[in-house]
């Protein structure tokens, strides 16, 4: 009888980390069939449609969900800061992990894959005896800085909130370039709990044993070369890791499609910020003015922040097509068009769009590169600087609007002149970003066949995880 194992998935709460770990789930248990997977879900209080995507998604009989029940601590923590938050998760929910992981025989359980932002969950898997896999959902890249930054902080005890405000540069094994400290997530550099959070978290990625990172070797090969060596986890890159048809089907897609439909080839440019994006209505003013003024056809969905103090997601405005300036329709009539949600996949596999206005989150970044569509960095918060710098400096994949190194670009307002130059730069590349992107674009789908670099790494992992769950099975036997 062929052995089955068992894998307990633990991603962070919003649909966009539970997106990108099921189909990393859905990876594994298409690729053998030996595996079942378990995915624990924990709600966040602003999080209205989890049930709605697992439902869609739970027709293999391998792969199941276990959603936990909302906890009052956790929802009075949305009024402070993420770190605050994604400890009252993880500590809330520990006892709850543990309970549902326990039902499962010990001699089927692989062990734990927990998203980059619950690695406090490798207390509870210590605890039963399996072994922890890190799924990282940003880039190789931004993972070496991660290490890096946790040994000279705890090898050569320098303090990072040093860093903030710096012009220094620092030389980063997973860059070719040296990395201003200015591109570092501002979490890092802003107070002593955000840094001694990060660094926690660094110390417990080597806690784990392996790294499941959402890249592909020919995208960084640097960065994934740099982090093969005795003092990190194996590395498994396996990306790029994608819902590729989430965004199909409903009504309000289908009618942005159909005016896509109706633009010529490569002539829009789509300005999209993710779930967490957001714009003032100052800020948005601006880039009405940036849009008007470039002349080209735009596709732009904006939407507003959420109340401030609060952790919640972008929201609608009631009517978008209200905060551009006075005269904008009228003067840009036929040109574009406003959108609150839009379907990212979707629109940027559509042949209309030929650039990609972005806030460089990392699964927007992959998108663009499996579409083949250039872009142009505007980076908002958390990792997205270090995103940009990668593409823009080290990669030479993207082009750059403004990257403000010294200041928190979401309280900075751009320019529209700042704002039009990207647009510009992206829109009439000389082609030799074009030709990169579309050269990247085509290595991204064959790492993904069977043969190319992410397939091999899948297939290295899945051996890995049967090897050690023996391995583990057996200790926890002869500690009988």
């Amino acid at each position: 009888m062929q052995k089955t194992a068992e894998l307990v998935f633990i991603p962070s709460p919003g649909v966009g980390h539970l997106a990108s770990a099921l189909e990393m789930a859905n990876l594994l248990i298409r690729r053998d069939e030996r595996l079942f997977i378990t995915v624990i879900i924990m709600k966040a209080p602003f999080e209205t449609k989890t049930s709605i995507y697992t439902q869609s998604k739970s027709e293999d009989s391998r792969l199941r969900f276990v959603e936990l029940p909302h906890h009052e601590s956790i929802s009075d923590s949305t009024s402070k800061s993420g770190v605050h938050f994604h400890t009252a998760l993880i500590e809330t929910n520990k006892t709850r992990v543990r309970d549902v992981a326990a039902r499962i025989k010990t001699t089927r359980l692989a062990g734990f894959v927990v998203d980059m932002f619950c690695t406090g969950m490798i207390d509870v898997a210590d605890e039963l005896g399996v072994p922890t896999y890190v799924y990282f959902t940003s880039s190789a890249g931004f993972l070496g800085l991660v290490f890096h930054l946790q040994s000279i902080h705890d090898h050569q005890n320098e303090d990072i909130t040093q860093f903030k405000d710096s012009d220094i540069e620092l030389s980063v094994p997973s860059f070719v370039n040296s990395v201003p400290t200015k591109v570092m997530p501002s979490v890092v550099l802003n107070s002593q709990e955000g840094a001694s959070m990060f660094l926690a978290r660094a110390r417990c990625f080597r806690r784990a044993k392996g790294i499941i990172v959402n890249t592909f070797m020919e995208l960084e090969p640097h960065a994934v070369k740099s982090l093969s060596d005795s003092k990190t986890p194996p590395v498994y890159p396996v990306g790029p890791v994608l819902n590729l048809d989430s965004d199909e089907g409903s009504q309000q897609s289908d009618a942005i499609m159909r005016w896509l439909d109706d633009q010529p080839p490569s002539s829009v440019v789509f300005l999209c910020f993710g779930r967490m994006g957001s714009f003032d209505k100052e800020q948005a003013k601006e880039i009405a003015d940036a849009l008007e003024r470039s002349g080209y056809r735009f596709l732009w969905s904006l939407r507003q922040p959420p109340p401030k103090g609060k952790m919640e997601l972008a929201k609608e405005y009631d009517n978008p097509e209200e905060v551009p300036p006075e005269g904008f329709w009228e003067r840009t009539a036929g040109m574009g068009k406003v959108i609150g949600w839009a379907p990212q996949m979707a629109v940027l596999s559509h042949p209309a769009v030929g650039g990609f206005v972005s806030h460089c989150g990392w699964n927007s970044t992959l998108e663009s590169v499996w579409c083949g569509v250039p872009m142009a960095a505007r980076p908002l918060y958390a990792e997205q600087q270090m995103n940009a710098f990668e593409m823009v400096k080290e990669l030479g994949l993207a082009v750059e609007i403004k990257m403000d190194y010294s200041k928190d670009l979401n309280q900075v307002p751009l320019t529209a002149e700042e704002i039009e130059s990207g647009i510009r730069k992206v829109m009439t590349d000389d082609g030799e970003i074009t030709k990169k992107v579309n050269d990247m674009k085509e290595k991204s789908r064959e790492a993904m066949t069977e043969g190319g670099s992410s397939y091999i790494s899948l297939g290295r992992l899945i051996k890995d995880l049967i090897t050690n769950m023996d391995f583990h099975s057996q200790k926890f036997v002869d500690n009988e």
